[in-house]
């Protein structure tokens, strides 16, 4: 497809969402012919990844959370936004920045509009309180929404029962995608990693990456440890990530004396953490599709993963890996040395994991996305 010069607009409440997950998306349309704007807030950084891709930034105040007052000005400045320029088609991301654009493009008669629900904030199990804010917001969201784009069942489920017909305005993708490539680690330099992290090449080791919130849960994962290491005293838990709750995590680890538990921070070599790893664990209360858990996968390794909607759609119990349930410390303890104590279980389920996650290599999401794009795009 070639445009005669269009106009395309992503938009998400940061900008550290845009270059984490889009930057491919934006290329693509690039390579269309099209000129990609993205609008953010800068406040946790990474524009400068976004601009160095030739998309055009525009500074938008939005927040997370629907009662701050900060997503007023956000508004304001987003339909001041549409009413310069004329956008061939907007594609918004995260809850508050999507709501925000899609009711401004509304009300400044800008389409087509596309939302990715990276998980829909009510699911099976979901907070009452999140179900009387978010499904009446996003119901009255729907009339202004295009095209959604989902990538697990349950969220393609319950957006069939909103209204959204499949291949008509609801399309089915299969998550983010996952550069396959880069999650093929030589092995030595797996072990260098190690020798540097100081642990023996027969340590067990058990990773988990995520940012340290409430959501991601590795408060579960650090209070089924000592029941771990006790079966295991050589076992070590990486725990790679930054966020609120790393003080308070390390703080719990220090005060009741476990040993070998290593915070790691931000890393910019996941993939030979997860090289170096023996099982990959990730104890969230909600996911959409965690990409976590894919790169887990492309690694060869087995997960473990509380039974939450996305995780469930990669894990496939006794298969890929095991599922437990949230809040269940004892249930991880049990799954974990259940892993670390069979070699030939672990190699088996890490075998079937790397096949499986084909599907949602980079390469497949980006032909999907193709095919959504110019369902709505001219040419």
């Amino acid at each position: 497809m070639v445009s005669s010069g269009g106009k395309v607009l992503f938009v998400a409440t940061v900008f550290t969402h845009l270059a984490a997950f889009h930057l491919p998306f934006m290329r693509l349309l690039q390579e269309w012919g099209y000129e990609v704007h993205a609008a953010a807030s800068p406040t946790e950084g990474r524009v400068d990844e976004v601009e160095a891709a030739g998309v055009i930034c525009h500074d938008i105040p939005f927040a997370r959370s629907p009662v701050r007052v900060d997503n007023i000005r956000a508004y304001r400045a987003i339909k001041a936004l549409f009413e310069r320029v004329q956008f061939d088609l907007i594609h918004v991301h995260t809850p508050m920045a999507a709501w925000v654009t899609r009711f401004a493009a509304h009300r400044a008669g800008q389409r087509p509009v596309l939302y990715t629900a990276h998980g829909l904030h009510f699911y099976r199990g979901a907070p009452w309180s999140y179900w009387a804010l978010y499904y009446p917001a996003e119901r009255l969201a729907a009339r202004w929404t295009d095209g959604l784009i989902v990538m697990n069942r349950e969220d393609l489920e319950r957006a069939k029962r909103m209204g959204f017909r499949e291949h008509a305005n609801l399309f089915f993708v299969h998550g983010v995608g996952v550069d396959l490539t880069r999650f093929s680690s030589d092995p030595a330099e797996a072990r260098v990693l190690r020798q540097n992290l100081g642990l023996d090449s027969t340590d067990p080791v058990v990773a988990c990456v995520a940012e340290f919130n409430s959501n991601k849960n590795q408060a579960q994962l650090i209070t089924a440890w000592p029941h771990v290491a006790s079966r295991f005293p050589n076992a070590t838990l990486l725990l790679v990530g930054e966020g609120p709750l790393r003080e308070a995590l390390q703080r719990k680890v220090v005060q009741a004396g476990m040993a070998n538990v290593q915070f790691l921070g931000h890393r910019g070599d996941v993939e030979l953490i997860l090289a170096a790893s023996d099982v990959f664990v990730l104890p969230s209360r909600r996911e959409g599709l965690p990409r976590s858990i894919q790169e887990a996968m492309a690694t060869g390794k087995p997960v473990i993963a509380t039974d939450v909607r996305g995780s469930r759609d990669l894990v496939e119990d006794g298969v890929t890996g095991l599922l437990v349930e949230v809040g269940d410390a004892n249930g991880l303890a049990q799954a974990i040395t259940r892993l670390l104590g069979d070699d030939g279980l672990r190699q088996e389920m890490g075998g079937v994991a790397r096949v499986r996650v084909r599907a949602y290599g980079l390469d497949r999401v980006l032909e999907e996305m193709a095919g959504v794009y110019g369902h709505y795009l001219p040419g």
